[in-house]
C-alpha cells in the first residue's frame, strides 16, 4: 500500500476509498494481512488519468 501511495502520490486513505469505490486497481491478496498491487496496473491507471486531462 505504501508503494502504491508513493507511485501515485495519493494518500493510503485515498487509495482505500478509491478501492472501495472500485476506481483503483484491485490488489492481489498475498496472505491474511498482506496485499500487493501489480505495477503495470498502477502505471496504466496513472496513464489513464493523464489521458483524461486532455
Amino acid at each position: 500500500m505504501k508503494q502504491a501511495s508513493a507511485m501515485t502520490t495519493l494518500s493510503v486513505s485515498s487509495i482505500k476509498r478509491m478501492m472501495a469505490a472500485g476506481t483503483f486497481p484491485k490488489p492481489v491478496r498475498l496472505g491474511e494481512s498482506r496485499i500487493a498491487f501489480v505495477d503495470a496496473e498502477i502505471h496504466a491507471w496513472v496513464r489513464a488519468r493523464i489521458a483524461e486531462r486532455d
